[in-house]
Formats: structure tokens, C-alpha cells, sequence
């Protein structure tokens, strides 16, 4: 599995900056065609310490609101959440990460 934000980073590094308070984070889409509507998440990235999340999150923050809202009736629903958890930053997964690699 390959996960952004981790290029050139040693296993060290890594366990420093997660100490410090790096996390991993999904980012969530939704794309809607009338009576269909999909809820999708992102790559994993890894967020460093004190760095900003919001660039991350604009691509899939910016097709949620192009393409998420037309569909009947989950297309709103999804948007909404969506939004809502790449706007606070997205969904933690660093548990699930350090789970599944030991």
C-alpha cells in the first residue's frame, strides 16, 4: 500500500513525527449520477506535525461540490458529510495503519 507524505522517510523519522503528533488521514469524495450516488475515500496521506491539511483535501473537497449534490436522495447526504470530515482535517486511520503493519 502506498501512502503519500511519507517519501524519503525513514522508519525513524517516522516514528518521531508520529510521537510529535503526525497522523494518517483519509480524505472523503462523493460523485453523483441522478439515482446513483458514491462515497468513496482517498489514498492514505500522512500529515506531519503542524502542517495543514487543506491542500490535501482540495482536490476531493472540490469534486464533492462539483459532482456530489445531484443525487436523489443520498447525493446531498453524502456531500455534506464529506465535506464535513475534510474540512475538520479527515478521518484518522493512524490506528488502523500501525495496526496492520506491526
Amino acid at each position: 500500500m502506498a501512502i503519500k507524505g511519507l517519501e524519503d522517510m525513514t522508519d525513524a523519522d517516522l516514528a518521531m513525527e508520529l510521537a510529535k503528533g503526525g497522523r494518517f488521514v483519509v480524505f472523503e469524495y462523493a460523485i453523483s449520477l441522478v439515482l446513483l450516488t458514491f462515497k468513496r475515500g482517498s489514498d492514505v496521506h500522512f500529515v506531519r506535525h503542524g502542517e495543514s491539511t487543506f491542500g490535501m483535501a482540495l482536490p476531493y473537497t472540490l469534486t464533492t461540490l462539483l459532482l456530489g449534490w445531484w443525487g436523489i436522495p443520498w447525493g446531498p447526504i453524502y456531500s455534506i458529510g464529506a465535506l464535513y470530515t475534510n474540512l475538520s482535517g479527515g478521518k484518522d486511520v493512524t490506528g488502523e495503519i500501525l495496526a496492520a503493519t506491526g
